[in-house]
């Protein structure tokens, strides 16, 4: 399997590119140490930032918004997911707990500020393509009847879409049956720290999702 990056979206936005960390894991329902450690140092880190800017003034979050106009889409009605996070961190709503690679997934995203995926590899089909989604494209999303993919900025595989920083489909959703699998950050800026950010997502991964054969790469 191979990742590319199409040219649509290189043209629109020069600077994006995509994370990888590949894996093998033993999903579980949830893992204590990491929710002690988001609780304790990562949401109140957050919320001290909250305390003299907007989500929206997160340089990360900035950066994908700025995509999302670039491609056509929205940036306020269709939210990238740790703008989401960040937000439900300031109302105070606490975080979803769904199992550890997801958590880890959203402890990632909240620590940097960029939208992240954690996809179940036994059920993509072919080379990943990242792409901008076509005209009247939509797919059912987690927790979601439908989500309107027009526009944004979707991975690809040979059956069609089924991931964006936005929301993912239920296609190659993680459950606690999943064993291979690829988390994803998205960055659609320049981001010089990019080797920094990939290293600590591989700390968090292995240490939370006690993650085995772990493979990074960035994808430009």
């Amino acid at each position: 399997m191979q990742i590319f990056i199409d040219d649509e979206i290189k043209n629109k936005v020069p600077f994006a590119k995509l994370a990888v960390i590949k894996y093998s894991a033993d999903v579980k329902d949830i893992n204590n140490d990491m929710w002690e450690y988001m609780d304790s140092t990562i949401i109140p880190n957050v919320q001290k930032e909250l305390e003299t800017k907007n989500v929206t003034e997160f340089e990360n979050v900035l950066s994908s918004r700025k995509a999302y106009k670039a491609f056509g889409k929205d940036p306020g009605r269709y939210r990238v997911s740790s703008e989401a996070l960040l937000r439900r961190i300031k109302q105070n709503k606490g975080l979803y707990k769904i199992n550890t690679v997801v958590d880890t997934n959203n402890l990632i995203s909240v620590e940097s500020g960029f939208s992240v995926g954690s996809y179940d590899l036994e059920q993509i089909n072919g080379d990943i393509t990242f792409k901008i989604g076509m005209a009247g494209e939509s797919y059912k999303g987690i927790g979601k009847d439908s989500v309107n993919i027009e526009n944004m900025p979707v991975l690809c595989d040979s059956d069609g879409p089924f991931g964006s920083p936005t929301s993912d489909s239920e296609k190659a959703m993680i459950k606690n049956s999943s064993k291979n699998i690829i988390t994803i950050i998205y960055i659609f800026s320049e981001y010089n720290c990019i080797d920094t950010l990939i290293n600590k997502a591989e700390k968090y991964i292995k240490q939370y999702v006690d993650a085995k054969n772990v493979e990074t790469f960035i994808v430009k």
